[in-house]
């Protein structure tokens, strides 16, 4: 009998040592902390499945439904005539500027909405919109010479090279590629004019009647224009789509080239980096548009969108950060919107 003990023994001690010998091919690790992956967007030959893009960090909270666009960024009772509202509020470097609840589009901030001028590649919104809402984001789409012929920021990719929609998209809404949001227009419409004809019914179809858009990256010509009421409205229905959610929100991502190089490209928008209470929207930023921004801010329930336009200064990041905290301090109480 003691003698079986003695084995049993054996054999218990003999089974602990090898579970620890095995570590964690055999047992699974709780609570070690690992950093978040890096968002990859790979491109993989055609027929093979498309590539999945990971997201850091928990997913964004479900906006609630869209509302009527004569129900957003309509100025509220009072605030007619004034050239900046509320009159005790901050001022912005920007020169024209809107703030709008990001759940039910009240007006919360303004500077001079109305004033026409070119927004660069915050207009990007609009043609990521058309791009997500048309859908078939895996399909693949070949570069032709024509897309490689633009302005900086650029993805550098080579004529004949192969990539999905979804990668495209993504690397103008994070990095502001000009020559991806060509490629994507070219591809969705047929032509860069035919597709500047769907941006501006898409963009009368949401109430912004004051907008002219030429292409679909913002880079200056003749005729083309926007306003920051416009701009408001154009961004609370793209911060509605989820698929633009993910990426506006990314700091960076890789992306992998037809020849198999990869590159990492980090998020134009700053504020990214600073909080996570900033959750994206879109940057640019011409000679002839000056500095603009769109931004999006969330904290306790509180979700708010500013718009910026001609700014003059390197530090608008700043500026709409100061802005976005006032914001999101004054919803609640001075203006009295709901959740």
């Amino acid at each position: 009998m003691q003698c079986n003990q003695g084995i049993r023994l054996v054999l218990l001690f003999g089974n602990f040592f090898f579970l620890l010998l095995a570590g964690p091919k055999g047992v699974t690790a709780q609570g070690v902390d690992r950093p978040a992956p890096r968002a990859e967007l790979l491109a993989t030959p055609p027929g093979a499945a498309a590539p999945a893009v990971q997201e850091p960090g928990p997913p964004a909270a479900s906006p609630v439904r869209l509302l009527p666009f004569n129900t957003v960024a309509v100025d509220p009772p009072g605030s007619q005539g004034f050239r900046r509202y509320p009159v005790d509020g901050p001022d912005t470097m920007a020169a024209s500027a809107m703030m709008i609840d990001a759940r039910t589009g009240q007006v919360l901030y303004f500077k001079d909405p109305d004033v026409r001028r070119p927004v660069a590649s915050t207009q990007k919104l609009l043609t990521a919109l058309l791009v997500a809402e048309h859908g078939d984001l895996d399909r693949y789409v070949r570069v032709a010479p024509e897309d490689c012929r633009v302005e900086p920021t650029k993805l550098g990719f080579l004529p004949g090279e192969i990539y999905t929609r979804r990668q495209l998209l993504a690397a103008m809404l994070i990095h502001s590629c000009n020559d991806a949001a060509v490629c994507l227009a070219r591809n969705d419409a047929g032509s860069i004019s035919q597709f500047a004809d769907r941006m501006n019914a898409k963009a009368a179809s949401l109430g912004a009647t004051e907008s002219h858009f030429v292409n679909p990256n913002g880079l200056p010509v003749p005729d083309q224009f926007s306003t920051a009421r416009n701009m408001a409205r154009i961004a609370y229905t793209a911060y509605r789509n989820p698929t633009l959610r993910q990426f506006m929100r990314m700091p960076g991502f890789r992306f992998t080239y037809s020849s198999g190089r990869q590159r990492y490209f980090d998020a134009t928008n700053k504020l990214l980096r600073r909080s996570t209470m900033f959750t994206g929207m879109k940057t640019g930023y011409t000679g002839v548009s000056g500095r603009c921004l769109v931004s999006s801010a969330s904290s306790g329930g509180k979700e708010i969108i500013l718009v910026q336009l001609g700014g003059t200064h390197q530090m608008l990041f700043d500026d709409a950060e100061r802005l976005l905290m006032w914001g999101l301090d004054q919803r609640s109480s001075f203006f009295n919107v709901g959740p």
